[in-house]
């Protein structure tokens, strides 16, 4: 018999072995403002150099003024609040709600030393590789000048793009003015992609690469694309929706939220008519538009799914983000003023978002919620959750740029809102398949929950998903009574349970504590009644008690010892969950063997229950002459028998010091 050496390690509270994900339970109570008392400072450097961390104040405090940062090509013009740069901070003020800070920068003026004195030789991009051939090498300024097509602007702050004419590619880092004292973003009359540019321009080899420094605009001709348009049927937002992969519609809505990229870049936006919204997917219109702006596009219906997604995506049945790609600009009114319509949208809340299978195709589309907005500040990132009135359901907003792209949400922190909340595509993992929101619109309108509403809050949020629809064991459930909300403002609800088949399921109370029992098969409706200050609700759910399935379990020693690819059935005390996998170790007298599943089935399994799992036995990971992991692969199960169970150590092996752990060949099993 091979030699198990177990080394586990378990934290012996409640513990459910659903697999990490981004939901969060943190709730909090926004109308106590004396429990706030300190507040969370984050800094954007927005491409400069060092990154300072975040500072932890208490209200009325002053923030330390971090190191100042650089940039190449740039002076550090100060700390702004917002993204916007609308106010510069002055460190003499005293903090009195978390922020981020910005780093603004300014292209410095134009030195006279910088500004050609002689005429530029115009060259291909060709020859301007050939002149960049030479590691380090860097031109003269603006010593050169190159025609070309935009195309991509990689940058709509500070113009760095690619270029390219028939004898090549090259990529810009930045472009400015035709004098060099206006960057990109200041520009009256913007290059796109597609359109020709004159450059003067400054070659270098950077770090092994071939670029135009800085490219100076002369000339902008805009090029018209040239399209059939009536291979673009025009449709509504929702028939844009509805229709198949690859069709090409034609669309006029409001852009309501443009979405980023790494680097703060554009890469998308929400478009909204008074059918429903979409997402568009295109970062080189994302950087012509606005918040407000009336648009016409042309485009191409797609199912986005990032691309190492795509397995555990269609494991779960997610299509992906419903989405309009490769697209062209047809009109825009430039308004910024401009609503976009919400009578369409559906009330729904978080906690039904949550709960929405990904099978079902919301994403893209614009939900109202109240909501509990929570900042949430990490390392270098900052997270911004949407609760929903529990104070404890809830997931984070999709971000590419560490939170920096919602720092709009800040004043709306500890708030209970009015969100207009879209799920824009569901995380896929081979655990489980969850949908990231992004709040397109947000409004605090002093929020009142009417108390009146207390049973019915109670049931549905805390008692109802207390229950599985089957048991094939006694789970002895120990169940909520009372619900208190100082997030809501209400206390002493107090909640009931009545079965109508108490031979299948019966509720006992003992010392205060009622605990749900199962027993006979049998199908019993469950009676969950809530009672606040004279208000009742109740509400009913079916609970299927299951005969126990025959089987015939071996030891975990055996499992172990069974030929690899036979099936097996184990049984035993669940003991740990594994390590970036989804599953946990089951433990007998004998020894201890992983359980690789899904994430259905972990949702139902705690810590120190005792549980029957059928799977196939196999040596995970053996390669490289490595024996791999003893584990039961897709693995199934076959009957939970519950309870809170301590785990046998009859078969550890304790002999061994962490060193002689550590110092044990990969090749031994």
């Amino acid at each position: 018999m091979k030699k198990i050496l177990v080394v586990i390690l378990s934290i012996l509270s409640f513990f459910g072995l659903v697999s990490c994900d981004q939901t969060s339970k943190d709730p909090v109570n926004p109308n106590n403002p004396q429990e706030v008392e300190e507040y969370v400072v984050t800094f954007n450097v927005h491409g400069g150099t060092p990154q300072p961390g975040s500072q932890t104040v208490k209200s009325g405090s002053k923030l330390t003024e971090p190191t100042k940062p650089t940039k190449e090509g740039y002076e550090f013009a100060g700390w702004y609040v917002g993204s916007n740069y609308s106010k510069i901070w002055n460190f003499d003020d005293v903090v009195t709600s978390g922020m981020t800070l910005h780093a603004k920068w300014e292209i410095p003026t134009v030195k006279p030393e910088e500004i050609p004195t002689v005429e530029p030789e115009e060259i291909t991009i060709a020859e301007a590789l050939e002149l960049c051939k030479t590691n380090g090498y860097i031109s003269d300024n603006q010593a050169y000048k190159i025609t070309a097509t935009v195309s991509k602007v990689k940058s709509s702050e500070y113009g760095s793009m690619d270029i390219e004419d028939e004898t090549g590619s090259i990529s810009v880092y930045g472009t400015y003015s035709a004098d060099g004292t206006k960057r990109y973003s200041e520009l009256e009359d913007k290059p796109y992609a597609g359109d020709t540019v004159v450059l003067l321009c400054t070659l270098q080899n950077f770090n092994g690469n071939a670029e135009i420094k800085s490219g100076w605009i002369l000339e902008v001709t805009h090029n018209e694309i040239e399209i059939n348009e009536a291979d673009y049927l025009e449709k509504t937002v929702l028939e844009a929706r509805d229709a198949k992969v690859g069709a090409k519609v034609k669309v006029t809505g409001v852009v309501a939220r443009i979405t980023y990229a790494n680097g703060f870049n554009p890469n998308g936006f929400y478009l909204v008519d008074n059918t429903n919204s979409i997402y568009v997917y295109d970062s080189q219109i994302a950087q012509r538009v606005s918040i407000g702006n009336k648009i016409t596009i042309l485009g191409e219906k797609d199912f986005w799914i990032l691309d190492t997604e795509v397995a555990n995506a269609t494991k779960f049945g997610n299509k992906g983000c419903n989405q309009l790609t490769n697209c062209i600009l047809k009109e825009n009114d430039e308004k910024t003023d401009n609503v976009f319509n919400k009578d369409w949208i559906t009330e729904s809340s978080v906690k039904k978002m949550i709960d929405t299978p990904v099978t079902t195709d919301i994403s893209s589309t614009i939900f109202k919620v109240n909501a509990l907005v929570k900042k949430v500040p990490g390392n270098g990132f900052v997270n911004y959750y949407f609760y929903d009135l529990d104070g404890e359901t809830g997931s984070y907003t999709y971000t590419q740029c560490n939170g920096n792209d919602f720092d709009w949400l800040d004043e709306f922190d500890g708030k209970i809102c009015t969100v207009y909340l879209s799920a824009l595509n569901a995380k896929s993992t081979a655990a489980s398949a969850y949908w990231r929101f992004v709040p397109v619109e947000v409004v605090y309108e002093n929020f009142t929950f009417d108390v009146k509403d207390a049973a019915k809050f109670s049931v549905e949020y805390f008692a109802e998903g207390q229950f599985q629809p089957t048991y094939t064991g006694d789970p002895a459930l120990s169940l909520i009574t009372t619900v208190n909300s100082s997030l809501l403002g209400f206390t002493g609800a107090t909640i009931s349970y009545t079965s109508n088949n108490t031979a299948s399921v019966y509720f006992e109370t003992v010392d205060d504590v009622t605990t749900m029992h199962c027993k006979d098969p049998g199908k019993a409706t469950v009676t969950i009644k809530a009672v606040h200050e004279g208000t009742e609700y109740s509400s009913t759910i079916e609970i299927e008690v299951l005969e126990l399935p025959p089987y015939v379990a071996v030891t975990v020693s055996e499992a172990i010892e069974a030929e690899v690819g036979t099936e097996v059935t184990v049984k035993g005390i669940v003991a740990g969950s594994l390590v970036n996998q989804v599953g946990f170790y089951i433990v007998d007298e004998t020894g201890a063997i992983a359980i690789k599943t899904d994430a259905a089935t972990i949702a139902t399994i705690k810590l120190g229950q005792e549980v029957v799992m059928k799977g196939t036995r196999t040596q995970f990971k053996a390669e490289n002459g490595k024996p791999g992991q003893a584990c039961l692969l897709d693995s199934t199960l076959v009957a939970n028998l519950y309870g809170e169970h301590t785990y046998s150590t009859a078969s550890f092996d304790n002999t061994k010091t962490l060193d002689e752990v550590v110092a044990l060949e990969p090749s031994e099993e």
